[in-house]
């Protein structure tokens, strides 16, 4: 299926490793322009080095998206190197688990701002260029946007309130934001991944594991166990969902949230 990503310029947030990673090596196979962001200056060093090796190039910058002017930095540095952005894929900000009794308001805090904002502001601003570009009428693509959000914000887990309630607040903003500059032509979606073969979810399966003394491929057959379809998603087949939902073939989908749990959650 020819999707027309073709030299898109698509900045990907958390684009070092797991479904963000995945995300990057499948944009570049389909010939964008391909940005990524990371925090971690090792984390991006190894996945610069290991797209190079497969022969596909990214642009790459480090920063902290927790930060306002960092987010609107980053977008101004990647519009100036790569071009103006055609697709932005947020995947992130990871929120930490905690305790119901230990939950206060520092808690709610950091994860918002480990979870929430560095989805907003990245998003924030690339909107702003899209609409203006919009607005001028001069026949370009607007754009879209697709965020990658857990599951947690459907189903309340008593060790993922704060994170959950982040994700909640971020499907909400998600939609209403689809809804308003849907008149732009611009389309924002977002991705409910269930569990999904990533390092994160590898260093869960690990603890489970130590907690029950059992193996750690054990601990997973487990968890895939409890999965209706058998088994955890891999990022790849997270990415092929963010790249239909970034071409043209999905030129009337906005506002969506797609479940991609294996039909874990049987919610409407």
């Amino acid at each position: 299926m020819e999707l027309g990503l073709k030299d898109k310029v698509v900045l990907i947030t958390g684009g070092s490793k797991g479904i963000g990673f995945a995300c990057a090596r499948a944009f570049a196979q389909e010939g964008a322009k391909v940005a990524i962001v990371s925090r971690d200056p090792a984390n991006l060093a190894r996945a610069y080095e290991q797209l190079k090796q497969e022969g596909l190039h990214v642009h790459r910058t480090r920063a902290d998206l927790h930060e306002p002017h960092s987010a609107a930095d980053i977008v101004e540095e990647v519009s100036t190197a790569v071009g103006p952005i055609d697709v932005l894929i947020n995947s992130a900000g990871a929120a930490r688990r905690y305790d119901p009794e230990m939950l206060d308001a520092d808690a709610f805090r950091s994860t918002m701002e480990a979870k929430y904002f560095p989805y907003i502001y990245p998003q924030q601003e690339v909107l702003r260029r899209m609409a203006e570009r919009a607005k001028a009428g001069n026949g370009a693509t607007p754009g879209t946007i697709v965020n990658i959000i857990g599951m947690g914000g459907k189903i309340a887990s008593d060790i993922h309130i704060a994170g959950g309630a982040a994700n909640a607040a971020l499907m909400l903003a998600t939609v209403g934001l689809a809804h308003y500059y849907a008149r732009y032509g611009i389309r924002i979606n977002a991705i409910n991944p269930g569990s999904t073969l990533t390092e994160r979810v590898e260093e869960a399966v690990k603890l489970e594991a130590t907690r029950q003394g059992i193996g750690n491929e054990e601990a997973l057959a487990h968890g895939e166990a409890k999965v209706p379809l058998g088994r955890f998603a891999k990022p790849e087949e997270i990415a092929d969902v963010a790249l239909f939902l970034a071409s043209h073939r999905a030129s009337y989908v906005t506002g969506a949230i797609i479940p991609m749990d294996g039909a874990s959650a049987p919610l409407i």
